[in-house]
């Protein structure tokens, strides 16, 4: 589809090309903390006994640096590009997008000195106390306000399919937050949820699911539906089915999240209702999946010779894989097996990893040339490289976690004639021992691909100057 643009256009990518240098960094960060508390997994001692470097304190700041940090600051990036050049107009306002910037990198130093030191609300993906929320509020709004904005000044009428998932993402995001995070404050660093018991779990998991489901999924498909298309030069697959795939998925999330509650307190009808919605979500999850996927028809040489088209191709199968992984673990009878071992683990690293990590990636070794003035990065074969690694890694990570999930799950419930249980709880951790340095060596491999992606950021950019993009008058945009 063409858009003509009337006007010369400046875009804004300054705050684009920080964003992308920081989603580079912080995924870096991130995954180093990952494979440290992998390793303290496999051997408790490696903690020396020093409360911050425990692993009750780094696993939160691993999960936020990792989604927050390299997902977050991945999305503005992608979001900021992706809606100047499909509205063909300059960002909204470039002091508010500047705020954002630094107010988010502000938002993650605080969680980095933050949870380490024990300061937390104990909500998973919403740890942070009520001071940082307020921060990530303001930020949020001022997200929203640039990004809403420069749909609203767009010089053509249609939206394209990206802005939609990204919009969604934006607005979703905000009422999870708020509604979520609603404390009570003691003290500079301390604050009571303002729910209770079973009220506080199910808010909880209404956020915690949609979190995935729409900062996780949404956000990472606005990328999908732009960097796929632009990066094989075909257009997407089908339309109608990007919309349809756009409304399903937005109705149908919001009602998934009491499937991390089966056999709790929560009410068995609400149980119910979450599982049926999660079973339902495999259609429109498969539908994006197959869109994107089949937009490279035509065009399916390009896999030899494009790495980045690789990740991005590759992103998808583990999108898929993960959307049906998650429905079936749904089922309460599978649940029943699943639930608290090391296969939801498994699931959540093949769709963070797999699907995120590598979208991700790949979207930004097509941004950061382009924002520093060049055709490719540095080192193409560095991207070939880092592929391979990652690649591996994930397949390594999630096998060894699937196995030693299901091996746990059955000695749990493995029971003797009179009725004993047959293993120890601590029998099973000692089962679980060689798994967990498998899991290790895949993370360590996921981390050594992202640090050949920061040695070949820091080449491109220091490599040539970053440009201003003009859009010439009357010159027809993809």
């Amino acid at each position: 589809m063409a858009f003509v643009n009337s006007q010369a256009t400046t875009y804004n990518d300054k705050v684009v090309r920080q964003f992308a240098v920081m989603t580079v960094v912080w995924g870096v960060v991130g995954m180093l903390v990952g494979v440290i508390i992998a390793a303290q997994l496999a051997w408790p001692e490696l903690n020396m006994g020093i409360s911050f470097l425990s692993f009750g304190r780094l696993r939160p700041l691993h999960t936020n640096a990792v989604i927050f940090a390299f997902g977050g600051c991945g999305l503005f990036a992608a979001s900021y590009y992706v809606v100047q050049r499909t509205c063909q107009v300059r960002i909204f306002s470039d002091k508010l997008a500047a705020f954002t910037f630094w107010g988010w990198q502000l938002v993650i130093l605080s969680a980095a000195i933050s949870l380490p030191l024990g300061f937390t609300q104990s909500k998973e993906y919403a740890e942070l106390e009520w001071p940082i929320d307020i921060l990530i509020t303001l930020v949020w709004v001022s997200y929203a306000i640039v990004f809403f904005g420069t749909v609203g000044i767009r010089k053509v009428k249609h939206i394209y399919v990206a802005n939609w998932f990204f919009g969604a993402f934006i607005l979703a995001v905000a009422l999870l937050h708020l509604v979520n995070s609603a404390a009570i404050p003691v003290s500079a660093m301390k604050s009571y949820s303002a729910y209770a018991g079973v009220q506080d779990a199910m808010v909880q998991w209404w956020y915690g699911h949609n979190a995935v489901g729409f900062f996780l999924t949404a956000g990472f498909l606005g990328m999908m539906y732009y960097f796929i298309p632009k990066q094989a030069e075909r257009p997407v697959y089908s339309y109608r089915l990007s919309i349809v795939h756009f409304w399903a998925l937005i109705f149908t999330y919001m009602w998934a999240g009491p499937h991390h509650l089966h056999y709790t307190a929560l009410p068995d009808w609400t149980q119910s209702v979450g599982m049926v919605f999660s079973l339902i979500l495999l259609a429109p999850s498969w539908g994006g999946m197959i869109n994107g996927i089949m937009t490279l028809s035509g065009a399916w040489h390009k896999l030899r010779d494009d790495p980045i088209l690789r990740f991005l191709i590759v992103s998808l199968s583990f999108y898929g894989m993960s959307t049906f992984e998650g429905p079936m673990m749904a089922i309460k009878t599978v649940n029943a097996l699943s639930h608290y071992t090391d296969w939801t683990i498994g699931h959540v690293h093949s769709g963070a990893l797999g699907w995120v990590g590598m979208v991700t990636i790949g979207s930004m070794y097509y941004l950061i040339p382009k924002l520093f003035g060049h055709k490719q990065m540095y080192s193409v074969k560095a991207i070939e490289i880092h592929f391979y690694i990652a690649t591996i890694g994930i397949v390594l990570y999630i096998s060894a976690m699937w196995i030693s999930g299901v091996m746990q799950g059955l000695m749990w419930r493995s029971i003797n004639a009179d009725g004993t249980l047959t293993y120890t709880f601590v029998e099973s951790v000692k089962a679980s021992f060689p798994f967990y340095v498998l899991r290790l060596m895949g993370g360590l491999m996921y981390l050594s691909g992202m640090i050949i992606m920061l040695w070949n950021t820091i080449m491109t950019a220091t490599s040539g100057k970053s440009v201003t993009v003009t859009i010439p008058a009357a010159v027809a945009h993809a």
